[in-house]
């Protein structure tokens, strides 16, 4: 039985999961900028929405990534 205690994420994870962060929120931004009435423009309705989707995306495999055993 093994008393070593390990995390289940390591430095890298971290750091991909705050740039997966800025990514979601760089997504809402670009939302907000969207000048048409209501956000029915290119940027809230396609722009936007797709770069929120990638950052969830790089969120799952940032949590999915196995940390390095040093």
């Amino acid at each position: 039985m093994s008393d070593k205690k390990t995390f289940p994420f390591g430095p890298a994870n971290y750091k991909l999961l705050l740039i997966g962060i800025v990514i979601i929120l760089a997504g809402f931004f670009i939302i907000s900028l969207d000048g048409e009435e209501f956000g029915f423009g290119a940027l809230g309705l396609t722009v936007g929405p797709l770069v929120v989707i990638a950052g969830f995306v790089f969120q799952f495999l940032a949590i999915f990534k196995k940390p390095v055993d040093k």
